[in-house]
């Protein structure tokens, strides 16, 4: 990542994961769920079904360099985001979340925290089996739209917000 955000950096002069949630933001199709803080988001290069990414909407390398509003809307949109996978087929929807956070030593100034949530469930009766593309050459096939993916979980957010 911080070298794709490097190479970035040196051919525009800007942060590359700012430049992303800047684009999803003005796009607005993709947008799952947002407050004053922070946004989450299924990125156009969505790789699983459903992919969520969290990202606050300054950029910071770390948990900690979040203030205690940015840091509470995080994890309430975390939560949110949650609830709208387990809400989006009535099931327990299997999902790894990894925070991304920079390095200690090098690369703080590229690094941009965000939080990806991914999920294998493609639908209530089937999972996503990586394909010898996927698996072999890292070229993955999303069967979900990231557009259709992200109507789905922001009207299941929505509904677990009401409920």
């Amino acid at each position: 990542m911080l070298e794709s955000a490097l190479r970035h950096q040196a051919e525009t002069g800007r942060n590359l994961f700012a430049d992303v949630l800047a684009g999803e933001r003005k796009a607005r199709t993709r947008v799952v769920a947002e407050g004053d803080h922070s946004t989450a988001f299924v990125p156009a290069f969505a790789r699983w079904p459903f992919e969520v990414h969290i990202y606050p909407n300054r950029q910071v390398p770390d948990l900690a360099a979040l203030d205690d509003g940015e840091r509470d809307e995080f994890s309430r949109l975390y939560g949110d985001v949650l609830r709208g996978l387990n809400l989006l087929f009535d099931l327990p929807m299997p999902y790894i979340a990894a925070v991304h956070q920079a390095p200690v030593r090098s690369g703080r100034e590229l690094a941009y925290l965000h939080l990806q949530v991914i999920s294998i469930r493609r639908s209530p009766e089937k999972l996503k089996y990586l394909a010898s593309s996927e698996s072999a050459m890292g070229v993955f096939i999303n069967d979900v739209r990231p557009e259709e993916a992200a109507q789905m979980l922001r009207d299941a957010v929505g509904r677990g917000r009401r409920g």
